[in-house]
């Protein structure tokens, strides 16, 4: 008997373990419900509703293959040895495969259930599935990590020239086990579910996850490059939580995206090029939690901006999360993410630079706030993304690099749409004064809208100084080659 331990790979297609289990005999599926673990990691209720509704079709699907899909608890992840070894034992299991995860827990967790397997003499096998590359296998000259995308890019570029990650067949129906498939939970305590409008936003299931591929790949790709930063646009996949639930391979994506430019990586339709460089610089997030697993402990990827004098200021940290700062395309941006539990990733950025510059406000406020409604929220990427705002992570925006909410808000949401949508309230103002109803002065009445929370120039001196403060500004680890 094999088993298939389901992580963050809740489909058939393209799924690495299973199709290598399968191979290898009759098989079982497993998914283990952690809730605590999931709280530790700050996993958004949103998040989790979504790998239950997932897991209903995936059950489902897989027993038309008759591989049952058993459901077991273990609270933290340090249980999982344990309850594998009691299940394993059970099922009279010889091997367990797994694909990969990353991130100091995530490696913990699978050393120490494949220790403890081993001991009872049943074979451990986890595979590459979420990535293109190995983690180790893209390396600088030198042999380190790279630190800067624009070289890590070049290298994935002319691996993938000269070896294309192929796609895998969903695994054929097995012989019928007497093994009866476990009843899923519809939730989990702690876990609060969601409004039934966020969940018609984000259906479940690999069907609708191919479909949204195939109609982003086929339609909306050769626009993505010029669409893309503004948010009222159909411009952006709205793949994010298919890839972090696995629902969706990086390889099936990568494939669409080829198919779509006459098999170009560098050249042709420079949207599809655009989005091959998304996937690339997630997969870049990903080897920085090997390669640094600091960031997964809370902590600058550049050491010497851990010295930052960050505020403690929770009134304006909770106005920020709350979407009360008076500047409308932040306020709009959080509320999308507090309806939708996703935000445009032009957003994200800007954001971010609000409260880790304008509020010098540390940047693990947010990524924690982040991680805890976004149904999408992934530790690499949102990490990465945060460190960039704040400029303390890898290939950061420089600290003088200071996005103006107005002009963001000006340039792609000229004609105030977006912030129409989310700030109803604001919806009677002109496509001129609707970014910064501040500077109306005495004149602007619009109920229940708040004063500017900051001065914006004021502010960004403030940050300036902060950085300019810090000691010398070292590399993090040596330049790449």
């Amino acid at each position: 008997m094999q088993l298939i331990w389901l992580r963050s790979d809740l489909r058939l297609h393209d799924n690495t373990a299973l199709t290598a289990a399968t191979q290898r005999g009759p098989t079982v599926a497993l998914y283990l419900l952690s809730p605590e673990q999931w709280q530790a990691h700050d996993d958004a209720p949103c998040k989790v509703d979504f790998w239950l509704r997932n897991l209903q079709h995936l059950s489902t699907a897989l027993s038309r293959l008759n591989i049952p899909l058993l459901i077991r608890s273990a609270t933290t992840w340090d249980q999982a040895p344990q309850v594998l070894l009691d299940l394993c034992r059970q099922l009279q299991v010889q091997g367990l495969h797994f694909n990969q995860e990353y991130g100091v827990h995530e490696s913990r967790r699978d050393a120490a259930v494949t220790r403890v397997l081993e001991q009872a003499a049943i074979s451990v096998q986890g595979y590459l599935d979420q990535l293109l590359f190995q983690p180790g296998s893209v390396l600088t000259k030198s042999g380190g990590y790279f630190q800067v995308f624009s070289q890590f890019r070049k290298v994935c570029y002319s691996r993938l020239h000269s070896s294309l990650p192929p796609l895998l067949s969903a695994p054929k129906a097995q012989a019928p086990l007497t093994i009866e498939a476990d009843p899923l939970p519809r939730q989990i305590a702690g876990f609060a579910c969601p409004e039934p409008s966020l969940r018609e936003l984000w259906p479940a299931g690999e069907d609708a996850a191919l479909a949204r591929l195939a109609a982003f790949s086929e339609e909306q790709i050769s626009y993505y490059q010029n669409e893309r930063d503004f948010p009222t646009k159909p411009g952006t996949s709205q793949l994010s939580p298919y890839l972090a639930a696995g629902v969706v391979s990086p390889r099936q994506c990568l494939h669409a995206a080829l198919r779509s430019n006459f098999g170009e990586f560098e050249s042709g339709n420079p949207g599809a090029v655009t989005w091959i460089n998304e996937l690339l610089w997630r997969e870049f997030y990903k080897h920085i939690l090997v390669g640094y697993p600091r960031v997964s402990r809370h902590r600058a990827f550049r050491p010497e901006t851990e010295a930052l004098a960050w505020r403690n200021a929770p009134d304006e940290l909770a106005a920020w999360q709350e979407g009360r700062t008076g500047l409308p395309i932040i306020d709009a941006a959080m509320r999308q993410l507090l309806a939708t539990g996703w935000m445009h990733n032009r957003l994200r950025m800007v954001v971010a630079m609000f409260l880790t510059k304008n509020l010098l406000i540390d940047w693990r406020e947010g990524e924690r706030f982040f991680m805890r409604h976004l149904i999408d929220g992934d530790l690499a990427a949102n990490n990465g993304g945060w460190q960039w705002s704040a400029s303390t992570g890898t290939d950061a925006a420089p600290y003088f690099r200071i996005f103006n909410p107005v002009s963001q808000s000006e340039r792609f949401d000229p004609e105030g749409r977006f912030i129409k949508h989310w700030l109803p309230q604001l919806a009677a103002l002109n496509k001129k004064d609707i970014h910064n109803p501040g500077a109306m002065g005495g004149l602007f009445g619009v109920a229940d809208y708040p004063a500017p929370m900051v001065n914006l120039s004021m502010s960004r001196d403030r940050a300036l100084a902060a950085f300019k403060a810090l000691p010398s500004r070292l590399d993090a680890g040596g330049a790449d080659d």
